[in-house]
């Protein structure tokens, strides 16, 4: 970046330098023209003014001058010329400068020679008796002009380079020096260019996030381990005494029950891993298509009564017809987790409702329980992966600590907003509601 800003400010510099070089040689180059031409004029006046008085005899006397006098008469024959003999030279009748004097009185032209190297001016002026006199000198055409300059101007060039050189190198470090001094740790901090600031800003989030994201993979890595090896320890202990010949025969079924049922959460806890890290995804190879969620609701209910009925908890289910579009598994897996959570966590002589209701807001899938409620600083976070309120009685009823967060990944997918509210000792009312309005949920259209 050093070496590009370097070449700009350099290149800039140099081109600045050349256009005034050549803006400059035109303005001076015309200006002397004009002045030139002014001269000439007025030497012009002065020695038309001088011939009318005494001819032939004041040119002579002239001698040598900067300029080149000649003499016409009325038929375009030489009369006289300082340079050449008069004789020997051609009719001037046609000339420019010539024939506009005859004609208005004064006439000016400008030629070029042959080579470029040199630009004539010439000004020529009628006398009296109808005679014109004419003037010429040399210019220098405007690359005469610059090559006549051309080592001054070697010169400047040279010190001009050196000097873009010096500033280029020493602005293009000023410039690079912030960014090289940036403090990635504490970007929002290193008082870079305030230009900067929305990439710093940036920058700085990335950061929080990966850290965030680094914490958070730490912590599920760790909890991971954790719900695993407990299983683990027990289905090992339990093979053991069962290899090593150390379980009495009639408690045989009982170990093997252990280990089947231990042998169970592992894969309850695979399987809730493998579908939130799908779910992280986005699941955009999921089908969506529209739901009968009455009917997923009613499957629930028939399926978790039993069980609420032999743990003493009365199940209600009630609602009407609603269809909402969205993915089956995990409009399933909301209905199951809320209510699995309803019924585990409640109390004998409890009751769990399951709500299904259609308005002009929405759908609204409504589970609530009579059961031990949250308080009011866990309600924040009992949708977090692994977290429990009691972490003892979690592990007693066989919980992953996965269902509620699947709950709000596949939430979160399908647009809808969940709304919690609980009291300790009272239950707790889970509302989830999908809304109406026609959005597309990736690339897929939300009733």
């Amino acid at each position: 970046m050093t070496r590009r800003i370097f070449r700009t400010v350099f290149f800039v510099a140099i081109s600045m330098f050349l256009a005034s070089v050549v803006l400059f040689m035109t303005v001076l180059y015309d200006y002397f023209s004009v002045v030139r031409r002014e001269e000439l004029k007025v030497q012009t006046e002065l020695a038309a003014q001088g011939v009318q008085l005494e001819g032939l005899l004041y040119l002579k006397d002239l001698g040598n001058l900067n300029c080149r006098i000649t003499w016409i008469d009325a038929d375009g024959n030489v009369l006289y010329d300082s340079r050449s003999y008069a004789g020997e030279m051609e009719n001037h009748l046609e000339r420019e400068e010539v024939r506009e004097a005859m004609e208005k009185g004064y006439g000016t032209a400008a030629r070029s020679s042959f080579t470029l190297a040199e630009r004539y001016l010439y000004s020529a002026k009628r006398l009296e008796d109808g005679t014109v006199l004419r003037l010429s000198a040399a210019q220098d055409s405007l690359p005469a002009l610059f090559f006549g300059m051309l080592r001054p101007l070697c010169l400047i060039f040279a010190a001009a380079v050196c000097l873009s050189f010096f500033l280029a190198s020493r602005l293009a470090k000023k410039i690079v020096k912030p960014l090289n001094e940036l403090d990635l740790d504490d970007p929002l901090g290193s008082g870079a260019y305030e230009e900067l600031s929305p990439l710093l800003v940036r920058i700085s989030w990335q950061r929080e996030e990966l850290l965030q994201t680094s914490k958070f993979r730490r912590e599920f890595t760790a909890n991971v381990s954790h719900e695993l090896k407990t299983p683990l320890h027990t289905i090992s202990g339990s093979a053991e005494l069962l290899a090593e010949g150390m379980v009495k025969p009639e408690d045989v079924p009982a170990f093997s029950r252990r280990i089947y049922g231990e042998a169970k959460r592992m894969i309850r806890l695979v399987e809730d891993i493998l579908r939130l890290s799908h779910l992280d995804e986005g699941a955009g190879d999921m089908e969506w298509e529209w739901v009968d969620l009455y009917a997923l609701a009613e499957e629930a209910a028939e399926s978790f009564s039993s069980g609420a009925k032999a743990a003493g908890i009365a199940f209600l289910f009630s609602g009407e017809p609603a269809v909402v579009f969205g993915i089956r598994q995990l409009l399933q897996g909301i209905v199951y987790n809320l209510c699995d959570n309803a019924v585990k966590y409640n109390r004998p002589g409890g009751s769990v409702s399951l709500e299904l209701r259609e308005d002009p807001e929405g759908v609204f899938l409504v589970v609530a329980d009579t059961g031990i409620g949250i308080l009011a600083e866990h309600q924040e976070r009992i949708f977090e992966r692994f977290y429990r309120v009691d972490k003892s009685h979690s592990r007693e009823i066989g919980g992953t600590g996965l269902g509620l967060s699947i709950v709000k990944h596949a939430v979160n997918l399908h647009r809808a907003k969940l709304e919690l509210s609980s009291t300790p000792g009272r239950g707790t009312r889970i509302v989830v509601r999908f809304l109406k309005e026609g959005k597309r949920i990736h690339g897929k259209e939300n009733c």
